[in-house]
């Protein structure tokens, strides 16, 4: 993987970020008629997406309690609080910092083959890292589409 890829994940995230900064915790824990979760809901899944797809697969030991709240399949359990968002912001940009540093140090050893439900077939810790953007852009167009109408 090259700085270049961590970049391509970083970038979008960064962007989100930007654009959110005028929302106020309110708007970003709204959940607009149509949809089964919120801006906040998105931001944490995008995080918990990396730590499954690249931790969990990989046999290695995730915050378990934010995955189990932002894991695929769940939904916001109630409004998250100021120091929660906080916390998720950094974490978008840390943990890619930290992903980056566990990947050069060949941490993923053991990443097994699987397939996604897209259909995609990831056979290492690289193909991993290749397929977050794509995840990634999905919820990003998820928060663009829910904070025109929060």
């Amino acid at each position: 993987m090259t700085k270049q890829q961590f970049d391509t994940i970083k970038r979008p995230r960064l962007m989100v970020l930007n654009i959110l900064e005028k929302f106020t915790l309110e708007q970003i824990n709204a959940i607009p008629a149509g949809f089964n979760n919120n801006i906040a809901w998105n931001l944490g899944h995008m995080l918990a997406a990396q730590l499954g797809i690249c931790y969990k697969r990989a046999g290695l030991e995730v915050d378990e309690s934010f995955y189990q709240t932002y894991k695929p399949e769940s939904k916001p359990e109630g409004p998250i609080t100021q120091q929660q968002l906080d916390e998720i912001k950094e974490r978008l940009i840390s943990s890619l910092d930290q992903l980056e540093k566990d990947h050069q140090a060949g941490i993923f050893a053991n990443y097994p083959t699987w397939s996604t439900r897209y259909g995609v077939v990831i056979s290492n810790i690289d193909d991993a890292i290749s397929f977050l953007p794509f995840h990634e852009g999905l919820h990003i167009g998820y928060i663009m589409a829910i904070r025109k109408l929060v």
